[in-house]
């Protein structure tokens, strides 16, 4: 069995199945692999020369247009590559997954093509999505276009507020060079289906911009595919309502509009940025480099295209541009434990006095999060010794992107004995010491959606132990500070409101524990008041386990017996066309998303003897406070889970390592002589990596 280890629940899968522990000779994993550059553009050449439908290209041109919005490996399905995997012969067909969307026709919608074979493809279907509903325009992701228009609309209406916002903030939107404000953009985009009007907060554009709220927000109107038809809806500025850009423009002229005028902002040592100021109290020096990991006897995992492999373990995986980091064909010692673990979907929802902050439900995925995988920096985001991999995107553009170092691969000293024992004779010696140094193996990418930056995790540990991780770091998601907004959040600068939030993350673990014939099981603890039986009239209290199968998906739901807006954790029979829980497009259209989870339980199958997939929601409540500023800290702000073996081996699978130390004394118990046993150098060698630090940032 194998168990998954979520904060409220403990879980097992048990097998049904025994496994094939076979495996194909050329290259399993890259049938996971990422398209490449020449692929991605291939599949773009061959949809833009088909007439029939009338592409043009991402950048330029009207909105109201057809266009190539994402392109991305679509995997194989699951049972074509499950025979691969185990039998070897023909590879399954490798196709891409295009989002296109179709803006210059009666009907505007976004339609979903398979296109292959690949590397050349000759012919596409479309894929069509649960329920083969289709996705509507107005859900579409924002585009760089639409961006462009939108501040163009933005700075042509706020024009007669110049003046205003000159007084107020020094700060201002026409004709500026040094001193220009920017804008925050929320979602979802409207109050019900087909609204596509977005509040937008202004901000001082300087070094963090997104700490620098002016105290003005718009809600700007950009539903009509013509540009000039957009329009703004209403405005707040400082705790107060307008219905229009000239009323609040007359009132300023009329004296009649009280403003809060912000300082003027430092040159140096500006708050939001990471500049170093102060001193820490003991005097013990910050300006020398610190503790550092090193390989002195170089790498102990290999990794081979998509292929990563460490003691035990051995995976594929990819870099989904909509959602970021998955894995496949998970194996420990041979033998396949999950089939897909992957990121689905990081929700942050927020509540706050002004417009913008009460409408902020984010749902990143529908940022294609995973395309915000910016440049990893070598020993400040991995170690120097970490293995850096470039991805390439083709998400609204006209071809590939490629983001250096988006990815690293290391090996991490955990700081703590993976295990160890001291063993006393109780005189003042010892029988033996044994430990074993805790090492993993860290998969690591980021997405900086905005303002948040997300640190995604998988580690591998060499007991069979695989953990899911995200930190939560950058700038929070700020409004302007009035004493009504107190009640939602603190005041962590003069001006600053820092808003209260709940952040939620969405696995998918499709685990397949010796073969795909799974069934779920939960433990829990209950306790028993019973004689005593080897005591005549005394009682024992103690704990006993309480297993329960769980047969149908209703009943493999946690917490049972309330309603929850997220499960904790959900086990469903898995269905090919249920791959993902949330969409690129669910952002845009919560009110009726094309992919809702709810659906996925709500047949009610038997989940006895079945492929299975659990679903883990992770999350935390975050009340910011002045500590956020410049930014959010990793410590205090990481979720995550555990993959644990339960008596899936015969003991634990970390023997195999020939890491540890024993030390035996030879003359006990006087201890002046010991035997130490050691499977490794007995020296680790010099630590320092020679190479300054670099980075580049562009992509």
């Amino acid at each position: 069995m194998w168990l998954l280890r979520v904060p409220w629940a403990l879980a097992l899968l048990v097998t049904a199945v025994s496994p094939d522990p076979s495996a194909a000779p050329l290259d399993p994993a890259s049938i996971f692999a990422d398209l490449s550059p020449a692929e991605l553009r291939a599949v773009r050449t061959f949809l833009m020369e088909r007439p029939e439908l009338g592409l043009s290209p991402s950048r330029g041109g009207p909105l109201a247009k057809n266009s190539v919005f994402l392109v991305e490996l679509l995997p194989p399905p699951k049972r074509v590559a499950l025979r691969f995997l185990a039998h070897g012969g023909a590879r399954p067909r490798r196709e891409a997954r295009a989002i296109v969307f179709f803006g210059a026709q009666a009907e505007p919608n976004i339609t979903e093509l398979a296109v292959g074979p690949l590397p050349r493809p000759s012919s596409y279907r479309v894929l069509g999505l649960k329920g083969r509903r289709a996705v509507p325009f107005w859900a579409r992701p924002m585009t760089q276009l639409e961006y462009e228009l939108l501040h163009e609309a933005l700075v042509a209406a706020l024009a007669p507020l110049e003046p205003l916002l000159l007084e107020a903030t020094g700060f201002g939107f026409q004709n500026c060079s040094g001193r220009c404000l920017t804008f925050s953009d929320i979602a979802p985009r409207g109050l019900r289906p087909g609204e596509r009007r977005t509040w937008l907060v202004l901000q001082r554009f300087v070094e963090g911009y997104f700490l620098h709220p002016v105290g003005l927000e718009v809600l700007l109107d950009h539903e009509a595919p013509d540009p000039r038809q957009w329009a703004v809806r209403q405005l707040w500025y400082n705790g107060r309502y307008f219905g229009s850009v000239r009323e609040m423009a007359e009132l300023h002229a009329r004296g009649a509009l009280p403003l809060v005028r912000l300082p003027e902002p430092p040159a140096r040592h500006l708050f939001s940025s990471y500049e170093p100021r102060g001193r820490f109290f003991t005097g013990t020096p910050t300006e020398v480099h610190g503790a550092k990991v090193c390989e002195p006897q170089g790498r102990r995992y290999r990794l081979r295209g998509n292929r990563l492999e460490y003691g035990g373990w051995s995976l594929a995986f990819r870099l989904r541009s909509s959602a970021g980091l998955q894995l496949f064909d998970v194996r420990f010692a041979g033998e396949r434990l999950a089939y897909e673990l992957s990121v689905q979907e990081a929700i942050a929802f927020y509540g706050g006095h002004s417009p913008a902050a009460m409408q902020t439900k984010y749902m990143d995925a529908g940022w294609a999060m995973g395309a915000s995988s910016y440049e990893l920096a070598r020993g400040v985001d991995c170690p120097e010794t970490a293995t850096f991999l470039d991805a390439h995107h083709l998400l609204d553009a006209d071809g590939p992107v490629r983001f250096a170092h988006a990815l690293c691969v290391f090996e991490l000293p955990t700081g703590v004995p993976l295990r160890r024992h001291f063993d006393s004779d109780f005189q003042g010696g010892f029988n033996f010491y044994a430990g074993l140094e805790g090492r993993a193996l860290v998969l690591r990418t980021t997405s900086t959606v905005y303002n948040y930056d997300y640190i995604w995790d998988f580690l591998l540990y060499p007991n069979g132990v695989l953990e899911a991780k995200v930190h939560a770091t950058g700038y929070i998601h700020a409004t302007f500070y009035t004493p009504q907004g107190r009640r939602y959040g603190s005041r962590v600068h003069s001006h600053l409101l820092g808003n209260i939030h709940t952040h939620l993350v969405h696995y998918k673990v499709d685990l397949d524990v010796a073969g795909t014939g799974n069934s779920f099981e939960t433990m829990d603890i209950r306790f028993e008041n019973i004689s005593n039986p080897w005591s005549a009239g005394a009682r024992v209290v103690q704990p006993w386990l309480h297993r329960e199968p769980r047969r149908r998906e209703r009943d493999a739901v946690l917490p049972l017996g309330r309603a929850s807006p997220r499960y904790h954790l959900a086990v469903t029979r898995r269905h090919e066309n249920e791959p993902s829980s949330s969409s690129i497009y669910t952002q845009n259209n919560p009110w009726d998303p094309p992919v809702t989870f709810e659906s996925f339980i709500r047949d009610n199958e038997t989940i006895e003897d079945q492929d299975l997939v659990a679903w883990v929601t992770v999350g935390f409540l975050h009340v910011p406070h002045s500590e956020d500023v410049p930014n959010t800290a990793t410590p205090g702000n990481a979720v995550g889970f555990f993959l644990r073996p339960f008596n899936f081996f015969d003991e634990d699978p970390s023997v195999a390592s020939r890491a540890p130390v024993i030390v035996r004394p030879l003359d006990p118990p006087t201890c002046s002589r010991l035997e130490i046993q050691r499977w490794t150098p007995p020296s680790p060698g010099p630590c320092v990596h020679p190479e300054p630090f670099t980075y580049n940032g562009t992509y």
